[in-house]
């Protein structure tokens, strides 16, 4: 299902491939992509190797790029959940995070520009990481850097600049996180 959020992340992403900021592979290649990351996010099994895939593709060409790399780190942790074997589990999320934590190494101030009525590069990044390690069980010891970088991002300024949609989503998972430490102030 395609939600508004989805579906300005989807152009958002779109427009700074054609603005050349992200990504080099062509956008149609890159839409198809984000289409396939929020179908996968959304519970469908089938469509986290058809992102898996055409986000590997991506990061093939452009092997630098923050976004791509979180989305890829994402999309393994997420693959975690298609196998019952322990290692394999273990494999997928342990790949997943080591992407994560480059993509959040590799963000410089320049990331921090955003398009007129876009989205930061760095605030994507860090959602995109946040959640992936909210998602996590306790035991792969990420939930911390989770809230320290939803934290990091609802008192970033950026935020107050973003559109309305994405602040919904940060709020969300904040509020998501609230709820399931009992903290209802």
């Amino acid at each position: 299902m395609v939600t508004r959020f989805n579906r300005r992340l989807l152009l958002s992403a779109l427009t700074l491939c054609l603005a050349g900021s992200l990504c080099a592979a062509p956008a149609r290649q890159f839409e198809a992509a984000v289409a396939q990351f929020l179908q996968a996010r959304g519970g469908d099994e089938a469509a986290i190797g058809q992102a898996d895939a055409t986000f590997a593709a991506l990061l093939k060409a452009e092997p630098a790029n923050p976004v791509l790399l979180a989305y890829t780190g994402a999309l393994s942790a997420l693959r975690a959940t298609t196998t019952w074997l322990p290692w394999k589990k273990i494999r997928h999320a342990e790949d997943g995070l080591a992407l994560l934590d480059k993509a959040l190494t590799l963000l410089t101030p320049a990331h921090n520009a955003a398009l007129p009525h876009e989205v930061p590069v760095a605030l994507e990044v860090h959602l995109v990481a946040a959640n992936t390690f909210l998602a996590l069980p306790g035991f792969m010891n990420r939930h911390a850097r989770g809230v320290k970088l939803l934290d990091e991002l609802l008192a970033s300024a950026q935020l107050g600049a973003a559109p309305l949609q994405f602040k919904g989503e940060v709020w969300l998972a904040a509020a998501r996180l609230a709820a399931q430490e009992q903290r209802l102030d």
